[in-house]
């Protein structure tokens, strides 16, 4: 198994800020931490993705939280839905050692990269034909700057 496609193995955060793992982050540190919104984060416990602790107004996230937002936001960029996202993130506990949740990723993982490799044939298709298109319209361009030329 490819090791770049183990998404939901590396959840070491890497925030630049050195903490002990039981420390917690404002909502604040983590947008600083990991360049979003506060709004993105409260979508995200909205969607019951991250679970910070509440004290009244104030959020604090845990180092759990902030293992998840890594995830998160990486398998946003991989181009998984956020439901994909919530099923693997789901399956962390499932109790054999990360297995399970391994290899549901693995095949999430394929099916995005076999997408992608889809959509990348499709656009050089594209491109083919409108390349072919803007040389037919040169052609017809010269073609006619040139019978224009001659009829002077």
């Amino acid at each position: 198994m490819n090791t770049h496609v183990t998404l939901m193995i590396d959840a070491e955060v890497n925030t630049g800020h050195t903490m002990s793992d039981d420390q917690v982050m404002t909502i604040r540190e983590m947008c600083d931490a990991f360049d979003v919104t506060p709004r993105t984060l409260r979508f995200y416990e909205q969607k019951e993705l991250l679970f910070p602790i509440r004290e009244g107004q104030k959020r604090l996230f845990t180092r759990r939280d902030r293992a998840r937002l890594k995830l998160i936001l990486r398998g946003k960029r991989f181009g998984f839905s956020l439901e994909e996202i919530r099923q693997l993130l789901d399956l962390y506990h499932v109790g054999d050692q990360q297995r399970t949740q391994i290899e549901k990723t693995y095949r999430v993982a394929q099916q995005r990269l076999d997408d992608l490799r889809s959509q990348r044939q499709q656009i050089d298709q594209a491109i083919r034909d409108l390349e072919e298109q803007m040389e037919w319209g040169e052609r017809v361009l010269a073609e006619l700057t040139q019978n224009q030329d001659a009829a002077e």
